[in-house]
């Protein structure tokens, strides 16, 4: 068995546990009416957290697509194009959790300086 096979759970549990982490970091988002305003900065902290985490998957996603290029190996059609439509949909919740963290944030009347 080579290396590389050997080492493929491992990475493949270690993607699967990220998505975990992330999606529970944005769970307070995704129920914004059940958010406690008293808390409001530890929640806005939280859903940074996994948004940086949905930032940097879209990152390698967009790595995968461009690094064969760079090196002349082709890659398959199925696999850039369900790429491509991964990395839209990413990009897609990127920006309604940017929008979701900003509806927070303007709910938040506390007043001063809000991080």
């Amino acid at each position: 068995m080579s290396k590389t096979a050997r080492n493929k759970p491992w990475v493949i549990a270690l993607t699967l546990a990220f998505w975990v982490l992330a999606a529970w970091l944005l769970y307070p988002l995704i129920n914004i009416d059940r958010v406690d305003m008293s808390n409001v900065k530890a929640t806005l902290y939280r859903s940074a957290l996994g948004l940086t985490l949905l930032i940097i998957f879209c990152g390698k996603t967009l790595f995968d697509l461009i690094y064969p290029w760079v090196h002349s190996k082709k890659l398959p059609r199925l696999n850039a194009a369900l790429l491509i439509l991964y990395a839209i949909g990413l990009s897609g919740g990127i920006v309604f959790m940017i929008l979701r963290m900003a509806m927070l944030a303007m709910k938040d009347r506390s007043g001063g300086f809000l991080f």
